[in-house]
């Protein structure tokens, strides 16, 4: 992994903590690996390269009707309200962190896995 990956994996790691995003944790140089819900302490060991970590995340494709409509009617606050200043545009970002969708591309770079249906169905 590149520095520019880690820092790219990072930034978005740190991101989705608050939303409790699944990660396969892998030690470096063993087989071992244990996929569970990413915390402080395993960000600390990516960090420190003790450990590969991988979020499970689902691809803007995998979007379902339902959240299109309510993604688009987010959307649309933005765009056409005046009311609503750009500044308040995180409030997508945090929309799609919060569903664990992968808007970076980071399962095409390998960095992410991508999400088996139902993963974060509660």
């Amino acid at each position: 992994m590149t520095q520019e990956d880690k820092q790219l994996l990072l930034k978005d790691l740190w991101a989705r903590l608050p939303y409790r995003v699944i990660c396969k944790l892998s030690d470096k140089g063993t087989d071992i690996s244990i996929t569970e819900v990413l915390d402080v302490g395993g960000l600390e060991y990516f960090i420190f390269g003790k450990m590969d970590v991988r979020p499970y995340l689902r691809p803007i494709s995998s979007m379902t009707e339902k959240e299109m409509e309510e993604y688009c009617n987010l959307q649309d606050k933005f765009l056409y309200s005046s009311q609503y200043p750009v500044t308040d545009a995180y409030e997508l970002f945090d929309w799609l962190l919060e569903h664990h969708f992968d808007y970076r591309g980071l399962i095409e770079k390998g960095l992410a896995l991508e999400a088996k249906g139902g993963m974060y169905e509660s």
